[in-house]
């Protein structure tokens, strides 16, 4: 096991995408494998809107990481032969600046004084720790969910750097059943009176984060999957109430509140909020006018999309139009479509469908 856990500090004012900025940013990521001679075997992964940058165990965090079964030494990700660079999203709330950080200019928590935070942003968070770490081009940058929105924008923002890009269940911008989950979210979280107005203690509004994360997890995963592993089951003893009474009745009931719960604790409340916002502004149009101006910033001499057809989040015609718009002459790329049934979630769970795909195309 190697790896480690390391974070910058910039010396310089971070100017953000939609006006502001940042003094005194902080980003955290964590490496594994090394860095080779010739310095092009580095690898740069963005995460979702809700993971730290512990994608998988290392010596100075031995716990499962997010995409444990994805990284490390012989797997998909291969750490003997790659350099592996995953960063914790700027606005969120495992090391790197954010809404629950403290503003070095006035002492104080930022909470909403947090200037408008774009996927864009994150982006450049990541070029950040790329220029720190002396690495001119990466071999990949690799993105699941919000972390392939960031990657296409890094893609774009920094075509330089990138020589292949794998972007799992993302898109170029959200489409309006996507963009009303998110809304609805976040608006349970604002209705929350422990949530008041931003400015709470600990992480705040511990019954809107659980609604909201119930929420995310129905638009995470499928009705069929949902069919086959829960049926009309029951749940057990302990997790119901006896007499008659709005409760927990059934066994996908049992499964909403144990994740819900997990959740609360664990994320900034008002992190949650600038995060999923941005996934909602973003539109690759905004690099050029259109959709095709945008794209065409990007540099990659291959692209691997990849899609499940279970996702409604992210659902498969925004992989295709992906792939459709990267597809220029004398690029490699590459649509792959899962028959996963795991939903948007497919990326952490389906291992066996994933790795291979992603082992082929890093091979």
């Amino acid at each position: 096991m190697s790896g480690n856990r390391c974070q910058i500090s910039l010396d310089r004012p971070f100017a953000m995408h939609r006006g502001g900025e940042l003094h005194g940013v902080e980003i955290a990521y964590e490496t594994w494998g090394e860095l080779n001679a010739k310095r092009d075997n580095a690898v740069l992964i963005f995460t979702g809107l809700s993971p730290s940058a512990h994608a998988a165990s290392a010596t100075d965090d031995p716990a499962p990481g997010w995409w444990e079964d994805m990284l490390g030494p012989g797997r998909a990700i291969d750490t003997d032969r790659f350099f592996v660079i995953c960063v914790n999203s700027l606005g969120s709330c495992f090391g790197s600046t954010g809404p629950a950080s403290t503003n070095p200019d006035t002492g104080f928590v930022y909470r909403l004084n947090f200037p408008i935070l774009s996927i864009e942003d994150i982006a450049d968070g990541g070029a950040a720790v790329v220029e720190h770490l002396g690495i001119d081009q990466l071999a990949y940058v690799i993105g699941p969910s919000m972390g392939g929105m960031t990657a296409l924008a890094f893609a774009m923002m920094h075509p330089d750097r990138v020589a292949a890009l794998v972007l799992i269940s993302s898109a170029v911008r959200a489409l309006p059943f996507a963009i009303a989950i998110r809304s609805v979210q976040r608006e349970i979280i604002r209705s929350d009176p422990a949530w008041n107005h931003g400015d709470y203690t600990g992480h705040g509004a511990d019954a809107g984060m659980q609604l909201a994360r119930k929420l995310g997890m129905i638009s995470y995963r499928s009705a069929e999957e949902w069919k086959h592993r829960f049926g009309r089951e029951r749940a057990s003893a302990d997790e119901t109430h006896p007499g008659w009474g709005f409760h927990i009745e059934f066994e996908i009931e049992a499964y909403l509140e144990h994740h819900a719960k997990k959740f609360v604790g664990s994320f900034d409340a008002n992190c949650y909020l600038y995060l999923s916002r941005a996934m909602d502004l973003f539109d690759t149009a905004d690099h050029g006018g259109c959709l095709e101006s945008g794209m065409a910033c990007v540099k990659a001499e291959r692209v691997l999309v990849i899609g499940v057809t279970s996702d409604i989040l992210f659902p498969l015609q925004q992989q295709r139009e992906l792939a459709g718009l990267l597809q220029t002459p004398g690029r490699d790329v590459t649509l792959t479509e899962l028959p996963s049934k795991q939903g948007h979630d497919s990326f952490l769970v389906d291992m066996d469908r994933f790795r291979p795909v992603i082992s082929g195309f890093l091979g």
